[in-house]
C-alpha cells in the first residue's frame, strides 16, 4: 500500500462517491465560512482608524484598551463554549439538520444586533451580539463535523469533513482581506467599519437556505427508530437502490452499532452522560480535548485574533496587507491538505510532521525578536531589515507546517472517534474544549505580548514539541476505518500499530464474507435448478 493511497474498508461502488455527498458537505460547511470569517475580521476591524475614532480607543489607557479589545474578542468564544454543549441537546431531540437551522438563526440575530452599534450607543450591542453569534457558531461547530462524518463513505471521510476546514479558511481569507480593501478604497467613516460586521450575514444566509435542501443523517434516524426515513436518506446520499448489497451491508453495520450502544450505553438524553463513567469514553474525551489544547497551543488563534499585534512584534508596519497574505497561504494549503493529504497520508503523521516543523519556525522567530527587538528598534529607512524579512519568511513557513496539520485534523479525528450514542456528546465536549482554549488565548494574548515579548513565541514552540509524543503514543490512525469499528480501533495497543492491525482484520473479514456470499449464491442456483 502506498503512502498516499486511499483506504477502503470494503469494495465500494463508484456511485457512492457522488455529487450529493460532496454538495451536502459543502452546504453544511457554510457554517465554517461563517466561523472563519468571524475569527478573522474582528482583529483588523478593531484596528481600523474609523472604529478607533468612533469608540474613543485613542483616548483610552493602554491597559484599559487591551482589556476592552480582549473582551470584545473573547465573549464570542465564551458564547461558543455554551453553544457547543447546547447543540448536544438540540441534535438529540430534533436531529442534525434542524439543529443547524436553529443555531444559524441564533447567529443571524446576534449579527443583526451588531449592526445597531455606534459611538453614541457604545460597545454594548457589539458585545451582546458577539455573545449570541458565539452561541450560534458554537452550536454549528458541534453539528457540522458530526453531520458530514455520518454521511461520508469511510475512504473519503477525512476529505469531506475537511471541506468544513476549507470553509473555515475561505471565510478567514475574506475576513483577513476585507479591512485591507476598505482601508485602501474608503475614507474613514461609520460605513467603513460597519460593512465587515454586515458581511457576517452572507454565509449565515447561505447555510440557512441550503439546510432546507439537505437530508437528515441516516445514523441519527436509525438511532431514533426511523428506519424508513434512514433507508430513504441513505439511498439518496449513496445514489444506490434500496436492495443494493452496499446499502444492505451499511444498514446492517449501523443497526449493529445502534443495538450495541443501546445495550452498553442506553437510549435517551441522559444515558450518554452515564457512559462517562466508562473508562473508554473518558479516555477518548481526554484525547479529543487534548488535541484542541495542542492546536490552540500552537499560537494560531493569537495570530488570528491579534494579527496586527503579532506583525508589529516582527517590525512589520503594513499589518493589514501581511495579514491578508497570511490568509491566502492558509487557504491554499488547506486545499492541499483536503485533496491530497488527510485521507492519504493520514491524521497522525500530519500532526507530528506539522508540530515539528512549526516548532522550529517559532524558535527562530523568538530568537530574532530577542536579538533585534524590532518593535523598539525600527529600521530608520522604514523598511524591514534582512533579519525582519527572514522572520516573516519563517512565519509563513510556520503557516505552511501548521495549516495542513493542526488546523483541521483535530476536527476530523473528533468527528469520527465516538460511537453513535456518544458521538453528539463527545463532539460537544470537543467543540467546547476548542472554544475554551480559544477563549483563554484570545482573552490573554494582549497581556502575554506585553509581559512576555519574545517569550510568547518560545511558549508556543514548546507546546508544539510536546504534542509530538502525545500523538505518537496515544492517538491511533483513523483513516479508512468505518465509524462502527472505532471502538475496536481504540482497544488495540500500542496506538501507533492499531491502524495496521485493524485493517488486516477487516481484509480477513471481507474475504470470509465473500466466501459466504459465493456459497449462498451457489446454493440459490441449485435451488432454482431443482
Amino acid at each position: 500500500m502506498g503512502l498516499l493511497t486511499l483506504v477502503e474498508d470494503r469494495p465500494t461502488p463508484k456511485a457512492v462517491y457522488n455529487w450529493r455527498v460532496y454538495t451536502a458537505a459543502c452546504v453544511a460547511s457554510w457554517a465554517a465560512c461563517m466561523i472563519g470569517y468571524d475569527s478573522a475580521f474582528i482583529g483588523t476591524t478593531l484596528a481600523l482608524p474609523s472604529f478607533v475614532e468612533e469608540f474613543g480607543f485613542a483616548e483610552m489607557d493602554p491597559a484599559d484598551l487591551n482589556l476592552t479589545k480582549a473582551n470584545i474578542v473573547s465573549v464570542y468564544q465564551a458564547g461558543a463554549f455554551f453553544g457547543a454543549f447546547g447543540a448536544y441537546a438540540s441534535s438529540h431531540y430534533i436531529g442534525r439538520r434542524k439543529s443547524l437551522i436553529l443555531w444559524v438563526l441564533i447567529f443571524i440575530v446576534g449579527a443583526g444586533m451588531m449592526l445597531g452599534a455606534n459611538g453614541d450607543r457604545g460597545l454594548g450591542l457589539i458585545i451582546g451580539g458577539r455573545v449570541l453569534a458565539g452561541l450560534g457558531v458554537g452550536g454549528c461547530s458541534n453539528m457540522v463535523p458530526i453531520y458530514i462524518s455520518e454521511l461520508s463513505p469511510p475512504a473519503v471521510r477525512g476529505r469531506l469533513v475537511g471541506i468544513y476546514e476549507l470553509g473555515w479558511q475561505m471565510g478567514g481569507l475574506v475576513g483577513f482581506w476585507i479591512n485591507y480593501g476598505l482601508q485602501e478604497t474608503m475614507a474613514p467613516s461609520h460605513k467603513q467599519w460597519i460593512i465587515p460586521f454586515a458581511v457576517q450575514l452572507i454565509p449565515a444566509g447561505c447555510l440557512l437556505l441550503g439546510a432546507f435542501w439537505m437530508r437528515e443523517s441516516p445514523r441519527w434516524c436509525l438511532s431514533k427508530g426511523k428506519r424508513e426515513q434512514a433507508l430513504k436518506d441513505l439511498c439518496w446520499i449513496r445514489n444506490l437502490p434500496e436492495d443494493h448489497p452496499y446499502i444492505m451491508e451499511e444498514l446492517e453495520a449501523i443497526d449493529a452499532q445502534v443495538e450495541h450502544d443501546r445495550l452498553t450505553v442506553g437510549p435517551g438524553f441522559w444515558k450518554p452522560f452515564l457512559a462517562l463513567k466508562h473508562r473508554k469514553v473518558q479516555y477518548r474525551l481526554f484525547l479529543g480535548g487534548m488535541l484542541f489544547l495542542w492546536q490552540n497551543g500552537s499560537g494560531i488563534n493569537a495570530i488570528n485574533y491579534y494579527s496586527p499585534t503579532v506583525f508589529k512584534s516582527l517590525g512589520v508596519t503594513e499589518g493589514f496587507l501581511t495579514t491578508g497574505i497570511f490568509g491566502v497561504v492558509k487557504c491554499v494549503l488547506t486545499f492541499v491538505w483536503l485533496i491530497w493529504l488527510i485521507d492519504r497520508l493520514g491524521r497522525t503523521k500530519l500532526l507530528m510532521y506539522g508540530a515539528l516543523g512549526g516548532s522550529l519556525c517559532m524558535w527562530y522567530i523568538a530568537a530574532y525578536i530577542k536579538i533585534a527587538d524590532p518593535a523598539n528598534n525600527p529600521n530608520p529607512s522604514g523598511n524591514l531589515s534582512s533579519g525582519g524579512i527572514s522572520a516573516v519568511f519563517f512565519f509563513y513557513l510556520w503557516t505552511a507546517f501548521y495549516t495542513p496539520s493542526w488546523n483541521g485534523t483535530p476536527w476530523v479525528i473528533n468527528s469520527e472517534m465516538y460511537s453513535q450514542q456518544t458521538r453528539s456528546l463527545g463532539q460537544a465536549f470537543a467543540a467546547a474544549n476548542n472554544w475554551f482554549w480559544n477563549f483563554i488565548i484570545s482573552r490573554f494574548t494582549p497581556q502575554m505580548f506585553s509581559a512576555m515579548g519574545y517569550g510568547v513565541y518560545m511558549f508556543f514552540a514548546s507546546l508544539m514539541l510536546l504534542s509530538i509524543p502525545f500523538v505518537f503514543f496515544l492517538i491511533p490512525e483513523t483513516k479508512g476505518i468505518p465509524l462502527e469499528r472505532m471502538d475496536e480501533l481504540f482497544t488495540i495497543k500500542p496506538a501507533f500499530k492499531a491502524h495496521g492491525v485493524l485493517v488486516d482484520r477487516m481484509k480477513e473479514n471481507e474475504e470470509v464474507n465473500l466466501v459466504i456470499r459465493d456459497e449462498k449464491a451457489r446454493a440459490d442456483e441449485h435451488k432454482e435448478m431443482a
